[in-house]
């Protein structure tokens, strides 16, 4: 589970780790490549006859990022371990027909996904080779753009995380009694590409980049019954090269705006996600009016009903408004009984798991079918969901942590269900399997992340 597909990881400074291949490995450096940073001479031309000088050694590179990050098939139905089968030859052609100036993106596959309002998020799939070829694009690319983004511009950055945007959040939640929560309707589908080009005109003058980038934002989409749809504007959710067009263009139709003309008015913002500090009620709205004619100039609309007005209530602001909660990156903003640091008790502002997010996670604990699974040993089981554990409890476990007991204790019945089904001693004796997985979890609390952090089963010590 990812939310937003945010928040877990991926939008950390990625290393490519090292693995073997056969196939095109011979004469190639393995060490390992921090993507967006280049040597001088990688970005030096590699042969006279190509116009474009792109290294064969970021070829390889880039690849090893998309094997490392791995992926599903594109609309050529060809997956990395099929990629791999002519791996020399598929990353030479790739590099020949860049540096050339040949390569045409194929159409990307659309891939559909529910969202929690009940309608539907469209994925845009890119092929493996066509992944690449973007890693490639965004090695070039990022150290160009990235030392001119925002402080307070949270996403897919390296040094950057969801869980500091939270953080941020938080601590100005306190100082400013009101918020306004940013939503573009539509963004990924509906950003120009006129103005995402004359945006990186003003970075680089790589006549490459530039090419490709248009040519991947005009590069139709696939949808699942074959019928190929050409687009005019957005760009596709899923494509490696993405979000940083989404961060280069919020920029300067956000981030930049806000500094020339709102100075003093803080903000977080995780890619689309974005989350205002206000002093009054009447500064809130008047600058829910200026972002409406600011993102209708960026040819943008705000959703006229989730961008809302929220006034941050605790103890010492006790006014009654109708918003008095928000959801950003995965956690709900809302007054909670809080232990402060002199031991005494109150209310206070603050995020935790939201509601969506700690459903899809009970969702996921259920679709594992621990009952199901009596050929493994528990030993197994911890090995299995060990690391989705950690994710979770890393990410939402940073703030309000208590709000995870309920998905914990959930993870502990569903291990007594398992318990049961396996042993013939515990069948349908509900409580002796609690008691035996509460000693097993006396004796081995390392065995299961929520075990580490005590979210052991309560009985059986």
């Amino acid at each position: 589970m990812r939310v937003p597909m945010r928040g877990t990881g991926a939008d950390q400074p990625v290393v490519v780790k090292k693995f073997r291949n056969g196939d095109g490995a011979k004469g190639l450096d393995r060490s390992t490549l921090r993507i967006g940073q280049l040597r001088r001479s990688e970005e030096e031309p590699t042969s006279k006859a190509k116009p474009f000088g792109i290294s064969k050694r970021v070829v390889w590179e880039a690849y090893k990022w998309v094997r490392a990050n791995n992926g599903a098939a594109g609309v050529d139905g060809e997956s990395i371990e099929e990629f791999e089968k002519n791996l020399k030859n598929n990353l030479y052609k790739l590099w020949n027909r860049m540096s050339s100036g040949s390569y045409f993106p194929p159409p990307v596959r659309v891939v559909e996904i529910p969202k929690a309002d009940g309608g539907k998020r469209a994925l845009g799939i890119p092929t493996v080779g066509d992944r690449v070829a973007q890693v490639v694009t965004k090695m070039y690319l990022e150290p160009r753009v990235e030392p001119y983004f925002h402080g307070d511009s949270y996403g897919y950055r390296p040094g950057k995380s969801a869980v500091q945007a939270v953080g941020v959040a938080r601590k100005r939640c306190w100082q400013y009694d009101w918020v306004l929560d940013v939503d573009i309707k539509g963004f990924f589908d509906n950003l120009d590409h006129d103005l995402l080009l004359r945006a990186l005109r003003k970075h680089t003058d790589r006549k490459w980049i530039l090419l490709y980038i248009e040519r991947w934002l005009k590069a139709p989409a696939q949808l699942a019954n074959g019928t190929l749809v050409e687009r005019s504007k957005g760009t596709p959710q899923g494509g490696v090269i993405s979000p940083l067009l989404a961060n280069l263009f919020l920029h300067y139709a956000f981030d930049e705006w806000m500094r020339r003309n709102q100075p003093g008015i803080p903000f977080e913002r995780y890619a689309d996600d974005i989350i205002i500090h206000c002093k009054s009620e009447e500064q809130t709205r008047w600058l829910r009016e200026a972002m409406g004619r600011r993102f209708s100039q960026c040819k943008l609309e705000l959703h006229p009903e989730k961008t809302k007005v929220v006034y941050c209530k605790d103890d010492k602001r006790s006014g009654h408004y109708p918003n008095e909660k928000f959801d950003f990156l995965g956690f709900t903003f809302r007054p909670r009984l809080t232990k402060f640091r002199e031991g005494k008790y109150g209310v206070n502002f603050s995020p935790a798991v939201s509601e969506e997010a700690a459903k899809t996670m009970r969702h996921t604990i259920r679709s594992w079918r621990f009952h199901r699974r009596s050929d493994k040993s528990l030993s197994d089981l911890s090995h299995m969901y060990n690391p989705i554990l950690r994710g979770w409890l890393n990410y939402y476990g940073s703030y309000y942590k208590s709000a995870l007991y309920p998905i914990c204790d959930q993870l502990n019945s569903a291990l007594k269900q398992w318990a049961m089904r396996k042993f013939k001693a515990l069948r349908r004796k509900i409580r002796r399997a609690a008691h035996w997985l509460g000693r097993i979890a006396r004796r081995e609390p390392q065995l299961f992340a929520h075990w580490q952090l005590g979210w052991r089963p309560t009985v059986g010590r």
